[in-house]
């Protein structure tokens, strides 16, 4: 099978998180480090669009063949590796640093590793990073056009499959600030569905959810929803015509 062809099987099993798929082509001859499109192949599986448990294998079965994002304290959280993040926490790197990955969802430009670990569902991180003195509210760097500034918070709030739940659970719990409202966030950026969302709060956030471009479960989107106003208001929220019943034959 020629080079192309092991890239494309690459960035499909890239796609569907399957770990076994990655270290077969890996074994058949590809490069875990050549470029695929310009970009490496890390990146690559860093940027695709799936949130599964079973996404930190994927990375280790790439890091082990020999590839590396060339940043410690990304590969702990993205492997939600707590034992591997516990140095970094002794040294107040990992409560300081800025990290900014391209992802395919809520961007995560200029962000705290809190935010890394909200995007990716790093569950055992963020328990970890909050309990080192994390703070729970700390936002993202507001860019041009006043774009950002968002917390870890809106990161869980509209996930696929709704694998961000737990973690959004957990930063209500520690006191994520429900009441901040940001200008503008970006959704996707650099991809076909980038999208700017202004003037949101993590529960209008939530909603966005059932945008289009978004393609999340409209009963997962509205129990996320029913959690964050019990948690703001002491109620759930009021519903009218979910999941869209009107639509029903």
């Amino acid at each position: 099978m020629d080079t192309w062809a092991l890239q494309a099987d690459l960035l499909g099993a890239f796609e569907v998180h399957s770990p076994e798929e990655i270290r077969r082509i890996i074994a058949s001859g590809l490069s875990p480090t050549s470029p695929i499109e310009d970009k490496r192949p890390i990146d690559c599986l860093i940027e695709a669009y799936l949130r599964t448990d079973r996404f930190p294998e994927c990375l280790r079965a790439m890091l082990d063949a020999g590839a590396s994002t060339g940043d410690s304290l990304l590969e702990a959280l993205l492997l939600d590796d707590e034992i591997a993040l516990g140095p970094l926490l002794e040294s107040g790197e990992a409560l300081e640093r800025r990290l900014g990955p391209l992802t395919a969802f809520t961007s995560c430009r200029d962000v705290s590793a809190l935010h890394i670990c909200a995007e990716f569902g790093s569950f055992r991180c963020a328990r970890a990073l909050l309990d080192a003195g994390a703070d729970v509210n700390a936002r993202a760097v507001t860019a041009s056009g006043g774009i950002g500034g968002h917390t870890a918070i809106f990161h869980t709030v509209n996930s696929i499959f709704n694998f961000g739940r737990p973690t959004m659970e957990l930063l209500v719990e520690r006191g994520a600030d429900l009441d901040l409202r940001v200008p503008a966030i970006l959704w996707g950026e650099s991809f076909p569905w980038e999208t700017i969302v202004f003037d949101v709060t993590p529960l209008s956030y939530a909603q966005c959810g059932l945008y289009r471009q978004f393609h999340r479960d409209e009963e997962a989107i509205f129990s996320n929803i029913d959690f964050l106003h019990r948690a703001r208001f002491g109620s759930p929220a009021p519903r009218r015509n979910i999941p869209n019943a009107y639509l029903r034959g």
